[in-house]
């Protein structure tokens, strides 16, 4: 990826999240991004407790922090210099997650996806959510996107 489009997926990444209204309602941040690769964040917020007794997040905000991070790992393998203005959107096929234990109560949540494959039309993602250690995940988790082309103006007729 050349500088000029890195710059600009720096720039246009927050986007990922602030154009998400679940994602935006759940407080999820931008962290990082390169090719084929994005972090995210879900900083500890009393509103996403799945249960008050124990304080932990819920699995649901997880979910969401995975699926977001992967999307975005998924525009930034397939993004160039001719589709930047008018990247092609990418739409959740398949995503499977393993639950290995529950978040610290008051700790961030990081979640960090690689897109490892993409073909024409499809684009394969792992991802790891993790409270500081990404040797003892909280979930991880595997996915498949949609890539959709960017339409091309039709032509008229004789053109």
């Amino acid at each position: 990826m050349s500088d000029n489009i890195m710059e600009r997926m720096w720039a246009l990444a927050p986007a990922f999240v602030e154009g998400v209204p679940q994602g935006r309602a759940l407080g999820i941040k931008f962290v990082a991004v390169d090719r084929g690769r994005a972090t995210f964040s879900l900083p500890y917020n009393p509103a996403v407790i799945g249960d008050p007794a124990t304080r932990v997040i819920h699995g649901g905000a997880i979910t969401t922090l995975l699926d977001q991070v992967s999307g975005l790992a998924v525009v930034s393998a397939t993004v160039t210099e001719e589709n930047i203005k008018n990247m092609a959107g990418v739409a959740t096929l398949d995503l499977s997650i393993d639950y290995m234990r529950p978040a610290k109560p008051g700790e961030t949540v990081i979640a960090t996806a690689h897109c490892y494959k993409t073909t024409h039309h499809i684009a394969f993602v792992r991802a790891i959510a993790h409270d500081g250690d990404e040797d003892d995940p909280i979930a991880m988790s595997q996915a498949t996107f949609m890539i959709s082309q960017t339409s091309a103006k039709p032509k008229k007729a004789g053109s």
